[in-house]
C-alpha cells in the first residue's frame, strides 16, 4: 500500500526568493493588528471586565434596542448586549451592583431573569457568571504575563540551543502570530476570555514546534553542506520539512473543523483562534522565521572542527 504524499519528494520551492514579499505582508498584518487592538480594543468577557453576565435564549428573539429598554427599566446599570452563537441567544453584561452584601448579585440576576421571563415567555437562561473587578484586573495582568513569558522564554531557548539569530527570528515570528490573533479578535468582536488566553498559548506552542523542526534541519544542513550558499541551504531545509509541516497542519485543521462545527457556541471563539493560529504559524515558520536568518547574517559553519591535541594513537606509533 502506497503512502499518501501531499508534497512530492523532489519539491524545490524558492521560499527565500519570496522573502521581500513575505516581510512586507508580515509588516502589514502586524501593524494592522496592532492598530485594530489599539483603536477598537478587545471584546473582553466577564473574566476580564468584571461584572455579571447572563446568557438568555429566546424563542422569538427581540431586537437589541427593545431588549436594552427592558433591562434599563430595572435601573441596574448600562447593559452591554451581543448575540452569541445564533440570533436567538443574547449575552447580557451588567456592572456589579453598588450594594456590597453577599446577596446583591443574586438579586440582580433574579430581577433581570424575572423581567425577561415575564416579557418573553419561553426564554431560557443557560448560565449566569459573576467576576469582581479586583479579580478581573488580576486575570488581565496574569494573562498578559503568561503570554509574554512564554514568548520570551521560547526565544531564550532558541538562542541557547542554536545561535542568537535563531532566537531573534523565533521571537519576531511568534510575536507576529500573537498580534495577528489579537487583531482577529478585535476585528470580529469575538468574546476574549480566559479560554482565548489558553488558545493563544496553544498557538505559541504549535508555532514553536513547527519552527524548531525547521531550525533543527537548518542546523544539520549547515554542518553537512559547509560550502553551500545560505539561501540555497534554507530553501533546501524548508523543502525537506515541508511534507511534515503540511501534514501536521492539515490533521490539526481537520480536528478543529469538526470542533468548530459540532462544539457549540461556547467553543467557537477558542476553536477559531487556534485555526487562525495554525495558518499564521505555518506561514511565519516557512516565510518569516527561516528567511529572517539571512537578514540577521547567519552563515554556514565553514571551519572544520579542530582535532584534539595529544600523543599519537597506537596506529600512528606503529606507522
Amino acid at each position: 500500500m502506497r503512502l499518501l504524499k501531499l508534497i512530492p519528494d523532489n519539491t524545490n520551492i524558492g521560499f527565500v526568493r519570496l522573502r521581500a514579499w513575505a516581510f512586507g505582508l508580515t509588516a502589514i498584518l502586524t501593524i494592522a493588528a496592532a492598530v485594530l487592538v489599539g483603536v477598537r480594543g478587545l471584546n473582553f468577557g466577564v473574566d476580564f471586565k468584571g461584572g455579571v453576565m447572563v446568557e438568555a435564549s429566546f424563542k422569538a428573539p427581540p431586537s437589541e434596542n427593545a431588549l436594552r429598554s427592558d433591562i434599563d427599566r430595572l435601573h441596574v446599570g448600562e447593559a452591554a448586549l451581543s448575540t452569541f452563537g445564533n440570533a436567538n441567544t443574547y449575552l447580557i453584561r451588567l456592572p456589579l451592583p453598588k450594594e456590597t452584601d453577599e446577596g446583591a448579585t443574586n438579586r440582580l440576576v433574579k430581577s433581570v431573569q424575572g423581567e425577561l421571563a415575564a416579557k418573553y415567555p419561553g426564554v431560557t437562561f443557560n448560565r449566569a457568571e459573576t467576576v469582581s473587578g479586583k479579580v478581573s484586573g488580576e486575570l488581565i495582568r496574569n494573562g498578559l504575563l503568561a503570554v509574554f513569558l512564554a514568548v520570551f522564554g521560547i526565544a531564550i531557548f532558541s538562542w541557547i540551543r542554536y545561535e542568537w539569530q535563531f532566537g531573534v527570528s523565533t521571537f519576531v515570528a511568534i510575536l507576529h502570530d500573537v498580534l495577528v490573533t489579537l487583531g482577529f479578535f478585535a476585528l470580529t468582536r469575538f468574546e476574549f476570555d480566559l479560554n482565548i488566553v489558553a488558545a493563544v498559548l496553544t498557538i505559541i506552542g504549535y508555532s514553536i514546534n513547527d519552527k524548531i523542526v525547521i531550525d533543527d534541519r537548518i542546523r544539520e544542513n549547515m554542518r553537512k553542506y559547509r560550502q553551500m550558499d545560505m539561501r540555497a541551504l534554507i530553501d533546501l531545509s524548508v523543502n525537506e520539512t515541508l511534507p511534515r509541516t503540511v501534514m501536521t497542519s492539515l490533521t490539526i485543521l481537520l480536528a478543529l473543523a469538526s470542533l468548530l462545527i459540532f462544539g457549540g457556541p461556547v467553543l467557537r471563539g477558542f476553536t477559531a483562534a487556534i485555526m487562525l493560529g495554525v495558518f499564521v504559524g505555518t506561514y511565519s515558520s516557512i516565510h518569516v522565521s527561516s528567511s529572517l536568518l539571512i537578514s540577521l547574517g547567519l552563515k554556514p559553519q565553514l571551519s572544520e572542527p579542530k582535532k584534539k591535541s595529544g600523543p599519537p594513537d597506537s596506529a600512528e606509533r606503529v606507522g
